[in-house]
């Protein structure tokens, strides 16, 4: 996200005006911007693109998780159709822009949204397996596919009024140069900043660390449940065996069968028929739908489409982080100077996480890796 105000003649909020300090046109910086963002677009599509086809086809990762994955590589799909070629054609022009200022709106609405989307979505992957995991069988019960595509679908609208204040008429201020496309208010690059990333990022933290605690003590009780031996029966003196016992009859143990002709002893009216004997002795039956709720679990499937979640956070928090640490201090601290350099490689930084997700989920993912496969071999 391009954020550099009217306020900021030496261009110190992003890397995307004269004052950036790359040559223009396709020598030297310029060159090495054109190249890399080629092979970073190329990378983000092909990617995220397998992705998408990958849960769309194979039924063994059409998983909850991998729902909000898709949705997460839709987002950086957008990025790499939207947003990244005006950014390398700025880039490439050493940080001048020569397009329209309407362009340049639509460009820094696009990119913010879109990387509040990607956010979000990981924040509502969060919300929906800490819900998984907290209250199962709640969650067993409900519609799950609903459900999703309600997060989803308030994650994008969200998404989409974080960035709205742009495209209507947030830019058009007095005195704005058209040669530079940037944010042009100071307080928007705090209020975007603060909704897209400052205030997520904690929630979504606690809410992994919440959930993954959950996690970690089903799996200790099912495992104790797997490992734990049966009750036996004891051979000695001890306490009370838990095996249930049938009934006794108030008359001793032997209750006689009726004689024809003569009145039933009182003793023989005591006595419970066989039959009620062995139902008294059983436990109850519990309905099938009952015991369905009660296996409501975690499959195994889902558990290890929620291990690869961590290092999708790690990486989002550790490409992102210096991004929004630079521009929020820049739009807090006017007089704080940041080498237009380093703007840039922030930037370049944010951007590159949208290449990642489709690797870490080839590294860490098996059934993504052969799905991956598969679709490489029919392609070649």
């Amino acid at each position: 996200m391009g954020n550099r105000s009217t306020a900021d003649p030496d261009g110190l909020l992003a890397g995307r005006g004269p004052g950036a300090g790359a040559a223009a046109g396709l020598a030297g910086p310029g060159a090495a911007a054109l190249v890399g963002g080629v092979l970073l677009i190329g990378a983000v599509l092909a990617g995220n693109s397998l992705v998408c086809v990958s849960v769309a086809t194979e039924r063994a990762l059409q998983t909850p998780t991998n729902s909000f994955i898709v949705s997460l590589a839709a987002a950086d799909l957008l990025l790499a159709l939207l947003v990244l070629p005006l950014f390398v054609y700025s880039e490439v022009q050493g940080g001048a822009w020569l397009l329209s200022p309407r362009l340049c709106d639509a460009l820094m609405a696009m990119d913010v949204m879109l990387c509040t989307a990607s956010i979000f979505n990981l924040c509502a992957i969060s919300v929906d397996r800490f819900v998984a995991v907290a209250v199962p069988l709640r969650y067993n019960r409900q519609g799950g596919s609903h459900r999703q595509l309600l997060l989803i679908g308030a994650t994008w609208l969200l998404s989409a009024a974080v960035a709205a204040p742009v495209l209507c008429g947030l830019n058009d201020v007095r005195g704005r140069d058209p040669a530079v496309c940037r944010l042009e208010d100071r307080d928007y690059v705090v209020y975007s900043s603060v909704c897209s990333f400052f205030l997520p990022c904690p929630l979504m933290l606690l809410l992994y660390w919440a959930t993954f605690r959950g996690l970690r003590r089903w799996e200790v009780a099912r495992r104790a449940k797997l490992h734990g031996r049966a009750p036996r029966r004891p051979s000695g003196p001890g306490p009370p065996s838990l095996v249930p016992r049938l009934p006794q009859d108030p008359c001793g143990p032997n209750c006689a069968p009726p004689v024809p002709g003569l009145p039933p002893d009182s003793c023989d009216s005591n006595c419970a028929p066989p039959d009620a004997v062995r139902a008294a002795a059983l436990p109850p039956q519990t309905p099938p739908q009952t015991r369905r709720r009660r296996r409501a679990k975690i499959t195994g499937r889902e558990r290890k489409a929620m291990r690869v979640l961590p290092v999708v956070v790690g990486a989002f928090l550790l490409c992102w982080t210096p991004f929004f640490v630079v521009h929020i201090t820049q739009a807090l601290c006017p007089a704080c100077s940041v080498p237009p350099r380093l703007v840039s490689a922030v930037t370049w930084l944010g951007y590159v996480n949208s290449a990642l997700n489709p690797v870490i989920y080839t590294v860490f993912n098996a059934e993504f890796r052969n799905v991956f496969r598969k679709a490489l071999r029919a392609c070649c």
